[in-house]
């Protein structure tokens, strides 16, 4: 059961207990069972409140800290030490196996765990950049830009929940780069990451400012998938908190470069139409083009949402700008899909790009 305590385990050592991943730590070890106590070298330390126990250790430089942490180590029958700060990490790695050789640091070196996420945007950026795509558009693409330039957007990313493939970020790179200028307007939003990807893009390639039209609202969540599941787990979700989330993933891009519009994405349309301001409380006023440059279609999947999306917005999309299907290819269900090759057969003589990538569809206008 959640929360509960392993019978027989062995408590675990935060130290120090007051630092943030420290207390993260604390919160998965709680919601694991793990028997945990809390340290401080500090005289008073804040934290202590949250420990179901709590120890005093001196500074490790301390001549009597050793002797402090082995008889720590056997009055509570320590079986792990998780410890965030680097230097008390380097320093228990040396002294841990003649101090106690039953008792193992249980994170890898703080330094290691805080690199490797940007370690691997770097090297998810080599690659991307390596294997640029080329498209069968008549328009010549834009410069790549510097690959650290790419590794930070894709390490922000990285942070944000959601579902926007490695793959379909490498779409939507080379979209950045082969789109004219004009507005980007994405259908669907949620937590924002690919509303992230499309506004660092954006601003990197200078394409255009970014909308995102949502209603952000567990009624318009419903999609009638095939089996249910989608709706069932979409009825657990908090869509005030996922606005929240939202403002707080693409605030950082520039209040005058990204704005939303909460109202289901036909209405959004009828907006967009009428003015060219946009404003919200977070995000402020936002002037944009009322030409779009790339437009992403990732709302309701059910096909009549998805049709009446592309019916509402398509028309807009500039000369040379791209539509794009999310979830073209989809498990749940086929709306995506069929609106897709509905779009697809109907307009065929103003496709001048397409391909699938990422389980989306990719269409550039002539």
């Amino acid at each position: 059961m959640p929360g509960a305590t392993r019978q027989g385990a062995r408590p675990v050592l935060i130290f120090p207990g007051g630092m943030p991943r420290a207390l993260d730590y604390l919160g998965r070890c709680r919601r694991e069972g793990v028997p945990v106590i809390g340290a401080s070298s500090l005289a008073y330390d804040v934290a202590s409140s949250q420990y179901p126990s709590w120890l005093h250790l001196p500074y490790i430089h301390h001549a009597d800290f050793d002797a402090a942490l082995r008889k720590a180590i056997r009055d509570f029958d320590i079986g792990g030490i998780y410890t965030p700060n680097p230097v008390i990490w380097n320093h228990l790695q040396g002294i841990l196996g003649d101090l106690a050789d039953n008792v193992t640091l249980v994170n890898a070196s703080p330094v290691e765990e805080a690199l490797s996420s940007y370690r691997s945007a770097r090297a998810d950026a080599h690659e991307l950049l390596a294997r640029s795509l080329a498209l069968a558009s008549s328009r010549t693409p834009k410069t790549a830009v510097a690959e650290i330039a790419v590794a930070a957007l894709l390490r922000q990313v990285e942070t944000v929940p959601g579902m926007c493939s490695h793959e379909k970020t490498r779409a939507l790179h080379e979209v950045a780069r082969y789109a004219v200028a004009g507005d980007i307007v994405e259908i669907g939003s949620w937590w924002g990451k690919s509303a992230c990807v499309l506004a660092g893009l954006a601003h990197l390639y200078n394409v255009g400012k970014l909308l995102c039209v949502d209603p952000w609202s567990n009624e318009h969540l419903v999609q009638h998938d095939e089996h249910g599941l989608v709706d069932k787990g979409s009825a657990l979700m908090d869509a005030e908190e996922a606005l929240a989330v939202f403002e707080m993933n693409l605030l950082p891009h520039g209040a005058n470069q990204v704005n939303y519009l909460r109202m289901p994405s036909t209405e959004g349309a009828k907006h967009y139409r009428g003015q060219r301001d946009v404003t919200s409380a977070s995000f402020g006023t936002t002037s944009y083009q009322g030409r779009i440059a790339i437009l992403h279609i990732d709302g309701n999947h059910a096909y009549a949402a998805v049709k009446a999306d592309v019916e509402a917005w398509s028309d807009l999309v500039a000369d040379g700008g791209w539509i794009i299907f999310d979830d073209y290819t989809w498990p749940f269900g086929d709306g995506p899909r069929r609106a897709g090759d509905e779009f697809l057969a109907a307009h065929r003589q103003q496709i001048e790009c397409g391909f699938v990538m990422g389980g989306a569809l990719f269409l550039q206008l002539s």
